[in-house]
């Protein structure tokens, strides 16, 4: 009975059996999320679904996850009502534990508030309760065509989905606390995407725009940004949530191993190749085959290998070391530097045919000085993280604590801001984060009434010269050309300033 409103019952089971199986797998609670609009969407064909959960409460009704035109979550989170009370349709539907399906949405007088606003209008709705626990409605399947369709047919195997997926994510989450496991837990606060991404600024939503476009295809991404702004992070949401889930996400740090090593590691030799290879080992690239492999730091690769690398972007076959062939792989390569790739194509320290390669799809991850409030988000997650981790009590925030934050700058971005609050939970003996837990280095604020134009213009020039050194991870030979300066100009500047190279790696 559950397949008779469907079109070819036999293979829509097929497919639905495929979904769970999928699910099943999901690491965590906002790659489930993920997934389970995704299937949504393809198991009754329409153009846009969307989950809303309840909250702690279990008053509002809070709009978790959204797919729609192939991406999580596309719309400006800013601008999301942060209760959906007053929206009638989704309120029957929770309120009386009935499925709703309409398919006259043009004709009718039903407001339609909770869709994004499109250029052909939405015709046909579908809202199906989910139930969580005790079998009580958590929150509500919105499946919405801009086609005249039948959806009915679709709520008991898309409801039995939806309570699978809340069931599985509170094992996970039980899981994760009682082994002290750092997971993802499901927030019923919209976010900036379903890719377990933590930030609701307009930089980081562009940052997830972009992931959407080339999570199911082979493209190559360069991942760029200051150092610690989360290019490995950004990576695995790429792996996690594309095609390539289920196999094998591998990182290789580019600058961690000698030339002769690395290019053992990466394409693996055969017995005989050197002295000590006394067996066949496969390389990174062979471990990876059907997944995903992250060079990091490729602006440190040497020459004589990115020459390699470049045969294996275009060919998409590697040799082993020893070998005298050649065999095909699999692979999708992202890569991630804080360098100036560019700048290094200039200085002919990297190889201008490999960056546009490499550069095929490149994503500039945004500094978290440029994320406005995230740095709040992120602080609260590293701290309840902290404190699972070490199995103690949540902590609140002072609001001294986080008025504190929010003036810092975060030179080292969200790497420094993760280990300042994991110190800080340390520290804390108390049940309330203070500022005195955070030990801040602070530097003169340019806008400080207290300085006369001399030292203002000399705090603004030596911010500008600090910002571009930790751009070009110190190079100061690159530094100097972007700023338009000689280098021994730039290195004199340094010195009157006293900029020294622990301030730039800070």
């Amino acid at each position: 009975m559950m397949f008779t409103g469907v079109p070819e019952p036999l293979r829509y089971a097929q497919s639905l059996l495929a979904q769970f199986a999928r699910l099943a797998k999901a690491a965590d609670g906002a790659a489930l999320q993920g997934d389970f609009m995704r299937a949504s969407a393809e198991l009754s064909g329409c153009e846009i679904s969307q989950l809303y959960l309840l909250d702690a409460t279990h008053a509002t009704l809070v709009l978790t996850t959204e797919y729609w035109q192939g991406i999580f979550q596309p719309r400006d989170a800013d601008k999301l009502p942060a209760d959906y009370g007053g929206e009638q349709l989704l309120q029957y539907t929770l309120g009386q534990n009935k499925v709703l399906s309409l398919t006259e949405l043009g004709a009718s007088l039903h407001q339609t508030g909770f869709l994004p606003t499109s250029v052909k209008p939405w015709q046909s709705l579908l809202c199906v309760p989910l139930l969580g626990r005790q079998n009580a409605v958590s929150g509500l399947l919105v499946c919405a065509s801009q086609q005249h369709r039948q959806l009915e047919g679709f709520a008991e195997s898309l409801g039995q989905l939806g309570s699978f997926v809340l069931a599985q994510t509170h094992l996970l989450q039980r899981l994760g606390q009682s082994s002290g496991i750092l997971m993802a837990e499901v927030n019923p606060v919209p976010i900036a995407s379903g890719y377990g991404l933590i930030g609701k600024s307009p930089a980081m939503r562009e940052t997830c725009r972009l992931i959407g476009k080339i999570l199911d295809n082979p493209t190559t991404v360069l991942l760029t940004g200051e150092t610690g702004t989360g290019k490995e992070v950004v990576a695995r949401a790429i792996h996690d949530f594309g095609e390539r889930r289920s196999k094998a996400f591998i990182v290789q740090n580019c600058a961690a191993f000698p030339e002769s090593l690395l290019e053992s590691e990466l394409f693996g030799y055969r017995k005989g190749a050197f002295t000590g290879a006394d067996r066949d080992r496969a390389g990174l690239f062979d471990a990876a085959e059907g997944g995903t492999l992250l060079l990091d730091e490729i602006g440190d690769m040497p020459l004589s290998l990115q020459a390699k690398l470049l045969r294996v972007l275009q060919e998409g076959e590697i040799r082993p070391l020893g070998s005298n062939e050649t065999h095909k792989i699999n692979v999708r390569i992202i890569a991630a530097t804080h360098r100036d790739l560019y700048a290094l194509v200039a200085d002919g320290r990297f190889r201008e045919d490999l960056y546009y390669r490499v550069a095929q799809f490149p994503i500039e991850l945004p500094a978290l000085r440029d994320r406005g409030g995230d740095a709040l988000d992120l602080a609260r997650h590293f701290g309840d993280q902290a404190c699972i981790f070490l199995k103690r009590d949540p902590l609140r925030w002072s609001d001294a604590a986080l008025d504190l934050l929010c003036q810092y700058a975060f030179p080292g971005n969200v790497r420094e801001l993760k280990a300042l609050v994991e110190r800080a939970v340390l520290l804390c003996d108390g049940n309330q984060l203070l500022p005195e837990h955070f030990p801040l280095r602070r530097e003169l604020d340019p806008n400080d009434s207290s300085l006369n134009l001399r030292n203002r213009l000399i705090q603004i020039e030596r911010g500008l010269i600090l910002d571009c050194l930790r751009k070009t991870g110190g190079n100061q030979t690159i530094a100097a050309r972007q700023l338009g300066l000689p280098r021994r100009t730039l290195l004199y500047r340094m010195e009157r300033l006293t900029i020294r190279p622990r301030d730039v790696s800070d």
